[in-house]
């Protein structure tokens, strides 16, 4: 019962739909008629607001770190889990027919909470191939990828699996960005057009 409790309230804390309220409240738009329509903070920079796309980032990234750390509070040895119902919340949030973000945010936020080494490596690789590329897709799956490679090394490979598992989720609903990038054609941030 306890799993089952962590799994859900996990999920319905990473089901907050952050980049859609943002905009909203700020008469951006409807975030799902914009660039790729997901509710992640690279399509929030597409509504040209800096400020409520890295406010997104950042609510998107502390819901799942605080997924994480309320279950370590409350049902200790179910972090695990909750990482994945926040990262799968986000994706699939029940609100908006179960069609979401792509997850980087909300992974790295879990992969902090749940330990920061995890967490470190994370951020360090997203921000690295990001900046080395300018291709946000290309940083976020290869921060992914770390992920579970990172739990190994610093000692954390009980996380493995669950990191594993959600770098896939992220490969999987990038795999249309994996496609443009084959072609050459996935678009660079600052890139005209």
């Amino acid at each position: 019962m306890d799993a089952l409790i962590a799994l859900v309230a996990a999920y319905l804390l990473g089901s907050v739909p952050f980049g859609l309220i943002l905009t909203r409240l700020t008469g951006a738009g409807d975030l799902r008629a914009i660039g790729s329509g997901n509710i992640g903070a690279t399509n929030v920079l597409r509504t040209g607001r800096r400020g409520l796309a890295a406010a997104t980032l950042l609510l998107d990234m502390a819901k799942g770190a605080a997924a994480v750390l309320i279950v370590r509070a409350y049902l200790p040895g179910f972090e695990a889990l909750a990482a994945a119902g926040a990262v799968l919340g986000h994706c699939y949030p029940v609100w908006l027919r179960f069609r979401g973000g792509k997850g980087v945010a909300t992974l790295m936020g879990v992969s902090l909470a749940l330990a920061w080494p995890i967490g470190l490596t994370y951020a360090l690789v997203w921000l690295a191939v990001l900046f080395g590329t300018r291709v946000s897709s290309l940083g976020g799956m290869s921060a992914a990828v770390a992920a579970p490679l990172a739990a190994v090394v610093t000692g954390y490979a009980n996380y493995a699996p669950v990191l594993a598992g959600l770098a896939v989720l992220v490969l999987w609903l990038h795999r249309a960005n994996i496609g443009r990038l084959r072609a050459g054609t996935e678009p660079r941030i600052g890139a005209k057009g």
